[in-house]
């Protein structure tokens, strides 16, 4: 028989024994239900959703990317125009379809530079636009960013003089209007809409004046200071734009004047702040070039008067391109449509490289030779 001092020592173990299972199980409780412990089973994983193929019913849809962009240009018609080619009208339809992040225009969204035009026709045309054009991208919630053309507000000067000097004060009133903002996130619009920054989605966008052959040095400073900036060289990556490209293209638009003074300089400074690409308009026809370190998106017109590319017998056509990318190679896909046709534009049929006094332009798919 055990000893009555034994005995007790013996029951006070085991009831220490049950009290400490009965705090294990207790704590375990405690936590399998408390919402803000962490669980020690496996993390669930989440399965990115695969790539989709995007666009408006009975069309190519591409695949869409990180990042999806529609680019369209030179919209206008003849002179004091208030109406749209049906081109222009179809593309604004159709573009929620494709679900752009946001639209891109390369300028001459209406028909000015003609000093005859009253401020009652320069506003009326203005009005069109937004009816035509800027109000279903506003309803639509899809931001627009744009370039001034020559036809919006030319920075043509003339004994030290803006000879145009009315139509852009009317374009400025039009876009810093509240009522039609264009949905953009800008990092500095002082300047606006004339040049000015903004980011989006991680890509940073410089837009500059070109509606004139000329930048001047005051704007070419705020350039280097903007590319130069944390916003720019911190995104993941950078695109220009501007009504006049670098190089002519396009047929009876290889004359000075019809592309930037000082293209080879002003390269040199988009490619020294890592310029992935720069979009222009003004030529009135598609092509993907590349040249050094930068790509050059020539955009095609959805207006009236589509040009001819230097060196190619095809026939002239309006166009809208989709640009997707991919933001961890900083990589771009075009998908261009022939908007006469509404077929997809095949890079091999546009001319490997087109040769300008300034040099040649590569296709962006072809290696220099």
């Amino acid at each position: 028989m055990l000893h009555k001092r034994q005995f007790g020592q013996l029951f006070r173990r085991w009831l220490w024994g049950l009290v400490l299972i009965l705090l294990v199980n207790c704590g375990h409780q405690s936590i399998s239900n408390d919402p803000r412990s962490v669980s020690l089973s496996p993390p669930e994983v989440t399965v990115a959703s695969s790539p989709k193929s995007l666009g408006p019913e009975g069309l190519y849809a591409p695949v869409r990317r990180d990042i999806r962009l529609a680019v369209i240009s030179d919209l206008n018609s003849q002179y004091g125009s208030t109406t749209y080619a049906p081109e222009v009208d179809k593309a604004i339809r159709l573009i929620p379809d494709w679900q752009p992040d946001l639209v891109l225009c390369g300028g001459d969204m209406i028909a000015g530079q003609k000093l005859s035009l009253s401020i009652a026709q320069i506003e009326a045309m203005w009005e069109a636009f937004d009816h035509h054009v800027a109000a279903p991208l506003r309803k639509a919630k899809i931001p627009f960013g744009f370039t001034i053309g020559n036809h919006d507000g030319s920075g043509a000067i003339a004994k030290d003089k803006l000879i145009f000097a009315q139509e852009r004060d009317l374009a400025a009133a039009y876009w810093n209007d509240p009522a039609h903002d264009p949905g953009l996130n800008f990092l500095d619009r002082a300047q606006f809409p004339f040049y000015y920054s903004f980011l989006k989605d991680n890509i940073f966008y410089l837009v500059w004046d070109a509606s004139t052959a000329s930048l001047s040095q005051e704007q070419l400073t705020w350039v280097e200071q903007a590319l130069s900036s944390p916003s720019a060289q911190q995104a993941k990556l950078r695109l220009a734009i501007g009504h006049l490209p670098l190089y002519p293209v396009a047929v009876k638009r290889d004359n000075p004047g019809n592309y930037l003074a000082n293209s080879e300089e002003l390269q040199t400074l988009l490619e020294k702040y890592q310029v992935h690409t720069y979009i222009s308009g003004h030529h009135h026809a598609y092509y993907p070039g590349k040249r050094g370190r930068l790509e050059l998106l020539h955009a095609g017109a959805l207006g009236d008067s589509p040009r001819r590319l230097l060196g190619s017998d095809l026939k002239p056509t309006k166009t809208l391109t989709i640009i997707d990318i991919e933001l961890l190679t900083s990589s771009t896909q075009y998908t261009t449509y022939d908007f006469k046709t509404m077929n997809v534009v095949h890079h091999e049929t546009l001319p490997a490289k087109i040769v300008t006094a300034k040099g040649n332009i590569w296709r962006r798919d072809v290696s220099p030779q």
